[in-house]
């Protein structure tokens, strides 16, 4: 039996003095051995942490004892040990960044909120667009059957991307959906305050999605990419379909690794093999990088690395052709 757990949270509420509270945080997260990252805003707390289930029973009976967050829901997911290596409470300007010129608070006006088994029903209708609010990556690895999936490296990047693609929004039913609905809270509200009408969000996020008793994660596909050690969580409890794609082959994969340039740093998802043999790198430019740390790590020569270069048809210099 797990003896670990994640919790997933965030409040919109107003924090006076987020940098006091910041401080005071993270002695209370430390002192219950807490481990996580959250970040704290004048207009709320947005966090994840992990812990024994002693540490976070603690944490969740301190926070509800706080009038600000008396009825904050936390996510939860059994785990067999901590998510993180260690402990983070950071002030901040928001607790998830649009970057707009005239910022949204979602307690005055955010989309709709759709429940898990209403949002079911809308993903089965061809007249409403479903529209996931998370970056690209996070896509690649799991979504929703017909979502559309926005060209993004940066939450912050789907404003921009709306308005590039407003053709495909304009007079629609639009239902967004994120990891834990934090995002689509302020997302939501932007899409109403930039024109659009009919706008909803997925109550709760995924995380809430996928372990409803009655939606069971079903119509998600893949796996539901988290910001911990664990990297991806299953949602789908009827079925499980693989939609990622192995970066080097096309085959399918559900293993995200990061490029071994840290210049580069480049989410991808890779078997093992494949990981192993193009040596940790999303391209040629990123293996033959002076500071790569596969090579590093693993003491290559340059003759070990010409080497294992030729055997995927690569030169130090040029790509064989």
């Amino acid at each position: 039996m797990s003896n670990y757990q994640v919790l997933l949270y965030y409040k919109y509420t107003t924090i006076d003095d987020p940098e006091l509270f910041a401080k005071e945080h993270l002695a209370f997260c430390n002192e219950i051995g807490l481990k996580g990252r959250i970040l704290v805003a004048k207009e709320g707390i947005n966090g994840t942490v992990s812990g024994t289930t002693e540490a976070t029973a603690l944490y969740v009976e301190h926070m509800h004892a706080d009038l600000r967050f008396h009825d904050m829901v936390f996510k939860i997911d059994e785990t067999d040990k901590h998510a993180f290596k260690k402990m983070h409470v950071r002030p901040r300007t928001e607790i998830v960044s649009l970057h707009l010129d005239t910022d949204v608070n979602p307690l005055e006006v955010t989309g709709n909120y759709m429940e898990p088994e209403e949002f079911r029903e809308a993903l089965k209708d061809p007249d409403t667009v479903i529209l996931d609010a998370r970056n690209d990556y996070e896509f690649d690895l799991g979504h929703f059957r017909g979502a559309v999936r926005p060209d993004i490296k940066a939450f912050r990047d789907l404003p921009e991307w709306v308005e590039e693609n407003r053709e495909q929004l304009d007079g629609k039913k639009i239902v967004t959906y994120c990891t834990g609905g934090i995002r689509c809270e302020k997302f939501s509200g932007w899409l109403k305050t930039a024109g659009f009408d009919d706008v909803s969000q997925l109550h709760g996020g995924i995380a809430t999605y996928g372990k409803n008793e009655n939606t069971k994660g079903d119509l998600w596909d893949g796996m539901m990419y988290v910001f911990d050690e664990r990297i991806s969580v299953p949602i789908n409890q009827v079925e499980h379909r693989i939609v990622g794609r192995d970066h080097f082959d096309g085959t399918p994969c559900e293993r995200y690794i990061n490029c071994a340039n840290p210049y580069c740093n480049k989410q991808i998802l890779a078997s093992v093999e494949n990981d192993e043999k193009y040596m940790h790198s999303c391209s040629h430019a990123c293996r033959v990088h002076p500071e790569n740390l596969y090579v590093k790590q693993n003491h290559l020569s340059k003759e070990d690395l010409e080497a294992r270069l030729a055997a995927i048809g690569e030169t130090l210099t040029e790509t064989i052709r």
